[in-house]
């Protein structure tokens, strides 16, 4: 059973390369979690949480380190998230007795984007070292530790604004999919590179789908 979380255990080869049964089963439960998350689906949350626990071992693996903390942090969001969608407060559920999606707009959204750029640095820097503070845990250098840490800050504020279902959150995780799908294919785990391109369709569809949501809130009788 612990063959299955070594990225060097081999589930098959196409076209010259080798998936591990690591990389493809997390990516599956993955593209499944976003699939359903786009189509505002409750368990978008449980079936993430299996995807990114399987994640966490992956991106260990491959130095992505800054990727790797943030699988724990996405474990405890998946959870919250699951909850706040299933449990919202007076005046905020939606037809299905769900959390309505709203708007983050203004201040608040500048704040956010701009507390994100400030934690980027402060991350990238910590990343940048973690080879040298902590050789016996990471015996190799962090991979592009800033783009890294730039994605790791931004899908932390996407998750929560994802929690509160706010539809902002689309865009934020479509410039996360952008960039995740160089740094990925770069480091050689071309299939997951192959799935974050798909997440940016996903993305697009999220984003037509909860504005679509959205306004459909003021045409249905109180």
């Amino acid at each position: 059973m612990t063959d299955f979380f070594d990225i060097n255990t081999i589930f098959f080869s196409v076209w010259g390369y080798s998936m591990s049964y690591l990389e493809f089963v997390g990516a599956m439960l993955g593209a499944l979690a976003t699939f359903l998350a786009a189509r505002a689906n409750v368990w978008s949350w449980p079936v993430g949480a299996a995807s990114v626990t399987l994640f966490f071992f992956l991106f260990y693996q491959v130095q992505l380190y800054p990727d790797m903390f943030l699988q724990v942090f996405f474990l405890v969001t998946n959870l919250q998230g699951w909850w706040r969608w299933t449990h919202p407060k007076a005046g905020e559920a939606d037809a299905q007795n769900e959390l309505r999606i709203t708007r983050l707009l203004g201040k608040p959204l500048y704040l956010s984007l701009l507390g994100g750029l400030v934690a980027t640095l402060a991350l990238g820097t910590f990343a940048q070292n973690l080879h040298v503070w902590f050789p016996v845990a990471f015996s190799q250098p962090s991979a592009f530790p800033y783009l890294d840490s730039f994605t790791t800050v931004m899908s932390i504020i996407g998750t929560f604004m994802m929690i509160q279902k706010k539809l902002e959150c689309w865009w934020v995780w479509l410039l996360v999919d952008l960039i995740s799908t160089y740094i990925y294919y770069i480091k050689g785990v071309k299939f997951i590179s192959l799935e974050y391109a798909v997440f940016c369709l996903v993305a697009f569809q999220g984003a037509w789908y909860w504005t679509r949501e959205y306004r459909s809130y003021s045409t249905r009788p109180a």
